[in-house]
């Protein structure tokens, strides 16, 4: 869909710009709270995007050729907002604008995924529209090679502002899409020189043009408010070979007489005398939130266009080859191949009759060898950590912007990058991704993921070297506070299995459950403790009792991953001694939760109960309670080998010994 309306009425263009600056500036101001600055400098370029250039369909929102328009300057939200609205997105009523910001508005202060349709990601945070449209080019390349053009032919416009590039996973994301050749990804800089402090120059002088250049992007350059100009720019950025940048000089604030310009049109209202004075000089002499009827059937028009693009994609699904049309709304509608159960069933039997004593990171890539041939949606990947963390089987091929018909992609160092990529690969449909690096880099990743969990993907973060127990490489790479934090995300499943069974079941549960999950997995080879191949899933419970009580229960002994296994034996010890005690593995608090009080009191127990976790014993006291007792990490860790590591901290079986004792 390109220039449908030709030729270009500039003088209509810069109408139906001035509805998008009088409904974002109306808003903000009936709210008292907003960025109504954004939205009326990009104004003229969005109505260009939206009215020439972007493939979509307000009546068929989720139509899977779609283009892609992504916010990423999202504190501008009223730009997107207004653009839904006018374009015919049945969500975005004229009360919804007028609610902008108030309880239960789908016009929340930033863009939220899943709020209405047409937005497809949160973009609040700056720089994660920028880093999740890199997943959103990658996936259309991905399925593109997969089922040709006549299925999957679309682009990814964003939207991005100084806020966005000065964030440092701006140049994660930017070098990998230059380094893939993404070029359906077309990025429209917002490049005003302000940001809430004041300009730009305060803060930096980089040159932007030539920092994309160097990596790998086309940049071109145009009038911000010069709407032949922005078409003629889109125009040449779709005959790209490389993902392209136009950098849009525009005026923060256009048409307000005192503020434009400056940093005061930023993020507060412009207040009723700018209100009135912009009026004036848009002349738009219109009442609040009043669109003449001429300018909204302009708009309605150019939204109900993409209509005849939509039923030409419809003949062409409809005349594709049946099995190509099959896998291609199987991969869409994310439900799993019916063999999957079976799959599943049949290497958790062969685990326990192996008995293999791996690390729980092996176990992984040995879930993966048997789950990658029955989901085939899968998308794998690594922070420059393939070896480590055994995300790369070996009938993967890598994806290069030579082949993107390949299974996995070397992502670099780059974890924040990927994560972000990540949640753009699961919001386009079609994929499901996973992505490693070591567990204690989750901070470098943790805003991504959060976001994950905020908009319920299905995004898997295989995150090794799980403990103390990676050893030598000492205290800076030895996570000890990092389960914690990541089991304080609502909505996040956190998976420490302590065996290649368990490991199987976390895998097939991050797979099959809806939103996104973190298994955390060892460096250091644990024993199998599960003996019995049972079909059920004893880890979606989150916690079960692995080793029940020789008699009375006494205590019970709750552990996750690599710890399960000295649980095991001090239960032995004990036995020895006349103890009988239970031990729980709960690879999953998350999940535990979810189970109902009966359950959990019958796991739990009344007897006292001692946790062991070679992590930071924050949130096990909910567990423990009052009478219990936490084994673990007290402070950092420091390097040396695993076996002294655990004896020099007291996570031994030992020490769960002399605790049950103390209590009994």
């Amino acid at each position: 869909m390109t220039n449908s309306l030709a030729p270009l009425d500039v003088s209509r263009q810069k109408r139906m710009a001035n509805a998008v600056r009088a409904l974002s500036m109306d808003a903000v101001e009936k709210a008292k709270s907003g960025h109504p600055g954004m939205p009326m400098g990009m104004a003229d370029v969005a109505t260009v995007l939206f009215t020439r250039h972007l493939k979509f369909d307000p009546a068929t929102p989720a139509w899977p050729d779609r283009d892609r328009f992504i916010l990423s300057a999202g504190h501008g939200s009223m730009l997107i907002y207004s653009l839904l609205h006018l374009t015919g997105y049945a969500d975005l009523t004229l009360d919804e604008i007028k609610n902008f910001r108030q309880w239960g508005a789908r016009t929340a202060g930033h863009p939220e995924f899943g709020h209405a349709a047409g937005i497809e990601t949160t973009t609040g945070p700056l720089g994660q529209g920028i880093a999740n449209s890199v997943g959103f080019a990658l996936a259309e390349r991905v399925l593109n090679a997969k089922y040709g053009d006549a299925l999957v032919d679309h682009r990814t416009y964003v939207i991005a502002g100084d806020g966005c590039l000065m964030e440092g996973i701006s140049q994660e994301a930017i070098s990998l899409a230059g380094h893939l050749k993404l070029n359906r990804l077309i990025v429209l800089w917002d490049d005003n020189q302000i940001s809430i402090d004041g300009p730009i120059s305060m803060s930096s002088s980089e040159d932007q043009a030539m920092r994309f250049q160097a990596a790998g992007w086309n940049v071109l350059s145009c009038d911000g408010h010069d709407a032949a100009a922005i078409d003629a720019a889109l125009t040449a950025a779709k005959t790209s070979d490389k993902p392209v940048l136009i950098a849009c000089r525009t005026t923060i604030g256009y048409g307000a007489p005192k503020k434009a310009g400056t940093s005061g049109v930023h993020g507060s209202p412009l207040g009723a005398e700018e209100i009135a004075g912009a009026r004036a000089a848009l002349d738009w002499p219109h009442a609040p939130f009043e669109i003449p009827d001429d300018i909204r059937a302009d708009w309605l028009a150019a939204g109900s266009r993409g209509a005849a693009d939509f039923a030409a994609w419809t003949n062409r699904l409809d005349q594709a080859d049946a099995g190509k049309r099959a896998a291609f709304e199987a991969a869409l509608s994310g439900e799993l191949p019916a063999n999957f159960a079976d799959a599943v069933a049949a290497a958790k039997a062969q685990l326990v009759a192996e008995a293999p004593s791996i690390a729980t990171r092996q176990a992984s890539q040995k879930a993966l060898e048997v789950l990658a041939p029955v989901v085939p949606t899968f998308l794998g990947g690594s922070a420059d950590l393939t070896g480590s963390n055994l995300t790369k089987i070996k009938a993967d091929t890598a994806v290069s912007a030579d082949n993107y018909g390949g299974s996995y992609v070397y992502y670099g160092i780059r974890e924040h990058g990927m994560a972000a990529a990540m949640n753009g690969l699961a919001l386009h449909g079609g994929i499901i991704p996973f992505g490693g690096t070591f567990l204690v880099f989750t901070d470098y990743c943790r805003p991504s993921i959060r976001l994950s969990a905020l908009m319920n993907q299905k995004v898997i973060y295989v995150m090794t070297h799980d403990s103390i127990g990676l050893g030598e490489d000492g205290p800076t790479h030895q996570p000890v506070e990092h389960m914690a934090a990541l089991r304080c995300i609502p909505n996040l499943k956190v998976f420490r299995p302590a065996d290649a069974v368990e490991t199987l079941e976390a895998w097939a549960l991050a797979v099959s459950l809806e939103g996104p999950s973190v298994l955390a997995l060892s460096r250091q080879a644990v024993p199998s403790l599960r003996k019995d191949a049972d079909a059920q899933n004893l880890s979606a419970r989150g916690a079960y009792v692995l080793s029940p009580a020789k008699g009375d229960r006494k205590a019970t002994i709750l552990a996750t991953g690599t710890e399960v296994s000295l649980a095991m034996k001090a239960q032995a010890t004990l036995a020895e001694a006349g103890i009988p005690v239970a031990v729980v593995s709960m690879p999953s608090w998350e999940l535990f939760a979810q189970q109902d009080a009966a359950y959990r009191a019958e796991v739990l127990g009344t007897a006292p109960r001692i946790a062991i976790e070679a992590a930071s014993g924050f949130g096990w006291d909910r567990f423990t309670g009052e009478t219990g007792l936490f084994i673990g990490m007290q402070g950092f860790g420091a390097s040396a080998p695993a076996e002294r590591l655990y004896a020099e901290f007291g996570i031994t079986a030992d020490a769960i010994v002399a605790a049950v004792k103390a209590r009994v």
